[in-house]
């Protein structure tokens, strides 16, 4: 009698018939032979845990970032290749919103201005793309964020040097450190990974999470900057405050009431004995 067959594994998505496997990777962190995706997620795992200890400089970022925003300040951010991404994408929430709806905070992404990008490439090297725009638009007490895998990109180091000389405050997000760009800047964001993939990614979640904490500094320091947010509605349009009794307010101390009409108004009789309104 022939022996049974052990049964067959169910097959998932990506294992159907006449589907290629999965290329398999070296020997990493997921062990010889682990899929791509194994090895990938394994890397991203390895690289959790000490990232975990960011927490409290990205909070203290958040709110030192909050309050230079809140009293006028601006955020120049530049980067190269996937990390002009990066950066890009987080000016896209600071002018944008990260979730709820907030007035727009000032933040530029240096290499999208592509045209000054390749002026000065141009005339006066690559090196000098992000520093001479940072001489530019930067101002005292600004802060310049500058984004690298590597952390030796020449023109990073240059805009660094470039924002300290004109009195902002430098940070990076980097890879792993020791490197030139973090010795550059006041404080570093270092992700302790060998893969540029791997901190790639957590600098996106390092983005998002430095928003967040923005957004939650952000009242208290537009208060202490004395000014205040107005509400804002559904669309994006400023909506008056309204009263108890469901009276607009004006929305300034001394402000005239809306209910009140101002300007001339005129009664006009047209012959009938009717009056009209004009004003």
């Amino acid at each position: 009698m022939a022996a049974a067959r052990p049964a067959r594994p169910a097959r998932t998505a990506g294992s159907a018939a006449g589907q290629a496997r999965p290329a398999t990777g070296s020997a990493g962190p997921a062990g010889p032979g682990a899929s791509v995706l194994d090895a990938h997620l394994a890397a991203l795992a390895a690289a959790l845990l000490p990232y975990r200890r960011a927490e409290e400089l990205l909070a203290r970022w958040g709110g030192e970032l909050a309050h230079r925003l809140a009293a006028g300040g601006r955020l120049l951010v530049a980067g190269n290749g996937g990390s002009a991404a990066e950066a890009q994408h987080l000016t896209a929430e600071l002018v944008g919103k990260l979730r709820d709806d907030r007035e727009p905070l000032s933040a530029l992404a240096l290499h999208a201005e592509t045209s000054a990008l390749t002026a000065i490439g141009n005339d006066y090297g690559y090196d000098e793309v992000f520093a001479r725009q940072v001489r530019a638009h930067g101002r005292p007490d600004d802060i310049l964020l500058l984004m690298s895998t590597s952390g030796a990109s020449a023109n990073l180091v240059a805009a660094a040097h470039a924002g300290r000389d004109a009195g902002l405050r430098c940070w990076a997000f980097t890879g792993p450190t020791p490197n030139p760009l973090a010795d550059a800047c006041h404080d570093t964001l270092a992700i302790a990974s060998p893969d540029s993939q791997v901190v790639q990614e957590l600098h996106l979640v390092s983005t998002h999470v430095l928003c967040e904490y923005v957004d939650r500094v952000l009242p208290a320091a537009l208060a202490a900057a004395g000014r205040t947010t107005p509400a804002t509605g559904a669309a994006g349009r400023t909506t008056p405050a309204t009263g108890a009794a469901g009276r607009t307010e004006p929305a300034v101390a001394g402000a005239p009431d809306p209910a009140v009409r101002a300007g001339v108004e005129v009664v006009l009789d047209d012959g009938t004995g009717r009056q009209t309104e004009a004003g």
